[in-house]
């Protein structure tokens, strides 16, 4: 069996990417005695050290790696050790300016940055290699080490070069997974447009044309190139498992839908040995904790429900979105609870200390240019200080209420040109919808189409475009076992080659739905639509109208206006021992609510305690014991209700009855046996 624990570190996991490199050695001791104040566990070292390591081709420098591991050994700090094949060395690309990655506009991207692959180069795998087994063999047995950490944020920058090698490798990919060129002409549809090939030497990647490419194309381009980035990954685990066995391997996920849109999370997810993930807030206006809620439910569910490891997140701004504020008061250590409570097993940043030089110089860091007279390094001290109270929860496992179904793939297609409207997006459906259910106070695991759902009362699909046959049985097959399920519109419409499923929308999921679609009717930019329910409510709603016609279905909200005026809206469609809803408009969060609480009722699931709107009361339970996470992100005090007595760990005292939670606070109650 595989291990999935850092190696000898017995707390939750508190620290940051550390780059020494960065600065002067008598910089060192004061960094490792700020450590020890600051209560850090674990550190990441080395993700960008290639060029240091091997400042010339198969000459290889550990002095410094050497001294820095044994400094942070001799200090009770634990290695998370990077392969740094992100980042190969300058002159890597003058022997091998081919490994430079191409765009699909065919410009050869320059070095100078970061993430500048080819995933396809021979040169770059057999470099990538070299320098991982060099590290593997030195540190294995190093008494520091607990992690090793392959490459960086695989797919950011750049995921999919379209070069020759890239071609080459493109029709290798596609001759075995479609397994001869006439199924991958039915598969794209090539007799349109005339695109039919006669062998594989004839396929390109999907370069810049002079109109819409394939879009069948364009999808399994997608998948290749997630596929080779993978491939990788493995590549470099592999030798990683052989020579430093019973040491877990990881990569850093960064599964924010608005961070990463071009790997597969469901496929990694299934290669690491311990998932993690990086997690910055977007600053965009939106509630930013409801983002970081559904991030870290993502991760736990790409995990398999097995606890993970948030590995980068920000002390307090970020520098490379458009604006950059700082956290305020409190937020860093309540962002950093929140991903615990939701399965985290500790609380890493990006970096350790702020950097004077380079691209991220004003991006925060846990020693930051103030120094440690600051209010960040004071918040940093508090949190190592509450993380270690907290150690006792490390192995148990989130209690999630009901289902998201997320599919990458599906994503990528509906992401293609040429759809009804450019107004509707996957990625803010799935955020719509979770936002209602945070707000109904419901955890959240996300699950792939075509997995198990037996153990969840109630299934959302916010965006399911793309649906295989088998994943339309498997979600008719829940609800005839007795679940309610959600389905929003646009879903059910494509098979997994992007072909329109045979006969009307909305496809695999008419049966289940007891419904069919004629016809979708997108609005206008800023018009909007009055739908009218029960007892005469009205909702409003805008970007997309649809002809739906029952075929066993019965309305429950129906168009009061627009070009679908008269015609069912959202219906109910009871089946076998269980309830399928359909959506067929786009409605706000709140709107969403009024449909949630009556699929709710139709699941069982009973109204929650009163909770204010923006307090967050989540669960981890198992072996460990039971733990509630209250945190408070109103500016409010608040009371959370106890059912169960227990010890507040972060300040010791006894709970009952009513948990304070003041404005801005986290509280984690172990709950009494």
């Amino acid at each position: 069996m595989r291990e999935t624990t850092p190696k000898g570190l017995h707390r939750l996991a508190f620290g940051g990417d550390y780059n020494p490199e960065q600065w002067p050695e008598s910089v060192w001791q004061e960094d490792v005695r700020l450590m020890r104040e600051a209560g850090v566990s674990m550190v990441s070292v080395g993700i960008f050290s290639w060029a240091l390591l091997e400042p010339e081709p198969g000459m290889y420098d550990f002095g410094r790696l050497d001294r820095i591991l044994d400094l942070l050994r001799e200090n009770g700090v634990r290695v998370d050790l990077g392969t740094p094949t992100v980042a190969p060395p300058a002159w890597f690309y003058r022997a091998h300016p081919e490994a430079l990655p191409v765009s699909r506009e065919g410009v050869r991207y320059s070095y100078g940055s970061r993430g500048a692959i080819c995933h396809s180069s021979p040169a770059y795998r057999e470099a990538a290699a070299r320098i991982t087994t060099q590290l593997a063999q030195r540190y294995a047995a190093h008494p520091a080490l607990a992690l090793w950490h392959v490459h960086n944020e695989y797919g950011v920058p750049v995921s999919a070069c379209y070069c020759d090698t890239c071609a080459d490798g493109f029709r290798r990919w596609l001759a075995a997974h479609h397994g001869s060129i006439e199924a991958v002409n039915e598969a794209w549809g090539t007799a349109f447009w005339g695109q039919h090939y006669t062998s594989y030497e004839q396929i390109d990647p999907p370069r810049l044309t002079p109109t819409v490419g394939n879009p069948a194309q364009q999808l399994d381009y997608r998948r290749f190139a997630d596929a080779t980035m993978r491939e990788n990954f493995v590549r470099e685990r592999d030798i990683l498992h052989r020579l430093s066995p019973g040491v877990p391997v990881t990569t850093n996920f960064m599964t924010a839908l608005s961070q990463c849109d071009s790997v597969d999370y469901w496929a990694w997810g299934r290669e690491v040995d311990l998932v993690t993930n990086d997690h910055y807030l977007i600053t965009d206006g939106r509630r930013t904790h409801v983002n970081l809620a559904m991030a870290a439910d993502l991760t736990r569910s790409v995990a398999g429900g097995s606890p993970w490891l948030l590995l980068e997140h920000s002390t307090s701004g970020v520098n490379w979105q458009p604006r950059n504020p700082a956290k305020r008061p409190g937020e860093m250590a309540r962002n950093s609870l929140a991903h615990v409570a939701r399965g985290s097993e500790g609380a890493m940043f990006f970096q350790w200390r702020q950097s004077r030089r380079g691209a991220e110089k004003f991006h925060s860091a846990m020693v930051p240019h103030a120094g440690t007279d600051s209010r960040v390094w004071r918040e940093v001290v508090r949190l190592g200080a509450d993380l270690g109270s907290l150690s006792a929860l490390r192995g148990t496992r989130t209690v999630p209420d009901v289902a998201m179904v997320w599919d990458w793939h599906s994503w990528w297609a509906q992401s293609l040109e040429w759809r009804p409207t450019e107004d509707h997006e996957a990625r803010e459906r799935a955020d719509s919808f979770y936002e209602a259910l945070y707000d109904r106070h419901l955890t959240v695991d996300f699950a792939h189409p075509e997995a198990d759902l037996s153990a969840y009362p109630l299934v959302v699909v916010p965006a399911l475009y793309l649906t295989t046959e088998a994943a339309g049985l498997n979600l008719r097959e829940y609800v005839e076992n007795g679940g309610t399920l959600v389905v929003s519109y646009f879903s059910g419409i494509v098979d997994e080659h992007d072909a329109v499923h045979p006969g009307a929308y909305p496809g695999a999921l008419r049966d289940v739905l007891g419904l069919t679609v004629e016809e979708w009717s997108p609005l206008g930019e800023g018009e909007s639509v009055r739908i009218t329910g029960p007892g005469g409510t009205s909702l409003t709603t805008d970007v997309w109208t649809e002809f739906v016609v029952e075929r066993g279905a019965r309305p429950v909200w129906t168009y009061a206006d627009g070009p679908a005026a008269g015609r069912p809206a959202v219906t109910r469609h009871r089946l076998g021992k269980g309830t399928a809803w359909y959506v067929s408009t786009r409605l706000d969060a709140a709107s969403l609510d009024v449909i949630l609480s009556a699929a709710c009722e139709d699941a069982g699931i009973e109204p929650g305690a009163e909770l204010p709107r923006d307090v967050e009361v989540v669960r981890r339970s198992g072996d460990g014991g039971d733990y509630l996470f209250a945190l408070n992100h109103t500016a409010h005090d608040v009371k959370v209700p106890l059912e169960v007595p227990g010890t507040e760990l972060l300040g010791g005292e006894r709970a009952s009855g009513h948990l304070p939670v003041p404005a801005g606070e986290v509280r984690v109650v172990r709950l009494d046996a």
